[in-house]
C-alpha cells in the first residue's frame, strides 16, 4: 500500500485540472490568423489546399473544410496565412466556420457558440452521447476516445460515450458519411429518444473534407437534419472538443 502511495504522489497529477486555460503543444495548427492586406492573389494557398477551404478574392479560410495539414501556409510567399495553437474552435453554426482577418479568436469564443436556455436544462448536469463512425479514417474517433482518458476526462463534467443510443442524448457523426453508413446513421439517431443533440466531429463530418466530392458519400442526412454543433479538425484535438460540449452545455 505504502508502494502505491508513493507512486501516486511521484506521478502527481494525472487529468488537466482547467481544461478551459490548458496550454496546447505550440506547433498544435488551430486557429487560422490571415493578413489580407499582404494577400497578392497568387491563388497558391488555393491551388495547393486539398479540401478547397481558402478562398482568396477576399482571403478567408472555411475550418470547416480545412484539414489543417498547412500547405497553404508554407506556399504562400508573403505569410499571409498563419495558423496558431488557438484550440477552442467549435461553433453551433456553419456559417461561423469561416474566418477572414477580422476574426479575433477571443471574439470568436464568445460568439460562435451561443448557450441556449433549453439546452442548459437539459443537458446541462450529464451529457449521453453516442459515437458514429461514418466511414472515417478512425483519427476522429481515437481522440474522442481520448476525451474520456485520464487526462481529459469529461467524464468529470458529466459528458460520457455510451454504448446504446438508447440510453444516449444524442449523437456523434465522424467521417464523411459513406453510402454504406448513410442508413445505419440515420437508423442510429432515430433511436435516440427525443429531445436529442447532433455534434458534427472532424472536418470530413462537416464538410466531406478531402472526400467531398466523392461519388461513394451519401451526405443527405445533413440536409435533412439540423446539426446543433460543429467541432473542426483533422483529426479533433480532444480539448476542443471537451471545450465545445462545455461551452454549448452553458458550463
Amino acid at each position: 500500500m505504502f508502494d502505491a502511495i508513493k507512486v501516486r504522489i511521484k506521478q502527481g497529477k494525472q487529468y488537466i485540472s482547467d481544461v478551459k486555460r490548458a496550454e496546447i503543444n505550440p506547433k498544435f495548427r488551430g486557429f487560422p490568423k490571415l493578413d489580407d492586406k499582404t494577400c497578392t492573389r497568387c491563388d497558391n494557398c488555393a491551388g495547393v489546399c486539398p479540401s478547397g477551404a481558402v478562398t482568396v478574392n477576399t482571403l478567408k479560410i472555411d475550418m470547416g473544410k480545412c484539414t489543417f495539414c498547412g500547405d497553404c501556409q508554407r506556399a504562400c510567399p508573403n505569410q499571409s496565412i498563419q495558423f496558431t495553437n488557438f484550440h477552442k474552435l467549435s461553433a453551433d453554426r456553419r456559417e461561423a466556420l469561416i474566418v477572414n482577418e477580422n476574426t479575433d479568436p477571443n471574439q470568436y469564443t464568445v460568439d460562435a457558440v451561443q448557450s441556449r436556455h433549453e439546452i442548459k436544462r437539459l443537458f446541462g448536469r450529464s451529457l449521453k452521447l453516442r459515437s458514429v463512425s461514418a466511414g472515417g479514417c478512425n483519427g476522429c474517433e481515437l481522440e474522442l476516445n481520448a476525451c474520456s482518458n485520464v487526462n481529459f476526462d469529461m467524464t468529470r463534467f458529466g459528458i460520457e460515450i455510451v454504448a446504446s443510443p438508447r440510453h444516449a442524448d444524442g449523437i456523434v457523426i465522424t467521417g464523411p458519411v459513406s453510402e454504406n453508413m448513410a442508413y445505419a446513421l440515420e437508423d442510429t439517431l432515430l433511436a435516440v429518444p427525443s429531445p436529442r443533440i447532433i455534434i458534427a466531429m472532424g472536418t470530413c463530418a462537416i464538410s466531406g473534407g478531402v472526400f467531398q466530392n466523392s461519388p461513394a458519400l451519401n451526405r443527405k442526412f445533413f440536409d435533412k437534419y439540423k446539426i446543433d454543433l460543429y467541432v473542426p479538425g483533422c483529426p479533433v484535438h480532444p480539448l476542443t472538443f471537451v471545450n465545445g460540449i462545455l461551452r454549448f452545455l452553458g458550463r
